[in-house]
């Protein structure tokens, strides 16, 4: 069977200490499984800090960008922005996950299909689970919000991280995992009627 290259998208998931210590990670993982992503690499990592600073980059104009949206987020709730920095915000936001990120194991995922960055962020929902919709994954097991992670000085309880971009995809993947760690080299039963062609000839 030839797969279509549209096939070769893939994308990275990091299910945050939380998802592990709550033991639900087999739940979660079904989800994506059921949509029919294909899985070809998952391993348990205690992230370092530099491992963790690096997936969520230092690069002064994304700290900017942000601390742009916590901004708009804080606006929405009627706080006063009248003296908010946008880098100091990033810099706030970006220790805060990566004290998130390394407060205990995670479990590193690669998903590959068509579409795949798109569809992960789907099913996941809103980065503040609260006001996701029901059924995706955020809104499912989290009461979380970013008005009570900023009550409690604190990173939202994402649960789970996924790429924005197939190119952020390619970078981050390149941070969690080599080359040859990747096992692509099987086909599954949503390959074999989404890709063949012939799968429906009797």
């Amino acid at each position: 069977m030839n797969r279509p290259s549209i096939a070769e998208e893939r994308t990275l998931i990091l299910m945050k200490p939380d998802v592990l210590q709550r033991q639900i990670v087999g739940e979660i993982l079904s989800r994506f499984e059921r949509k029919g992503f294909k899985l070809v690499a998952m391993k348990m990592v205690n992230a370092t800090k530099e491992q963790v600073g690096e997936h969520y980059t230092g690069d002064e104009q994304y700290l900017i960008e942000t601390g742009e949206k916590a901004k708009k987020g804080a606006q929405m709730r009627g706080q006063d922005v009248s003296n908010w920095n946008s880098l100091e915000w990033g810099k706030i936001i970006r220790e805060r996950n990566i004290a998130y990120l390394t407060c205990g194991p995670i479990l590193a995922v690669v998903l590959e299909g068509p579409g795949v960055v798109a569809g992960v962020r789907k099913v996941l929902g809103s980065t503040s689970p609260a006001d996701g919709d029901v059924g995706t994954i955020r809104a499912d097991y989290s009461f979380d919000s970013y008005a009570l992670a900023d009550v409690v000085a604190r990173s939202t309880r994402t649960m789970l991280h996924a790429s924005d971009s197939p190119e952020n995809a390619k970078r981050e993947i390149k941070i969690w995992f080599k080359e040859k760690e990747i096992c692509n080299n099987y086909e599954t039963v949503a390959e074999k009627i989404f890709y063949d062609a012939g799968w429906d000839n009797v």
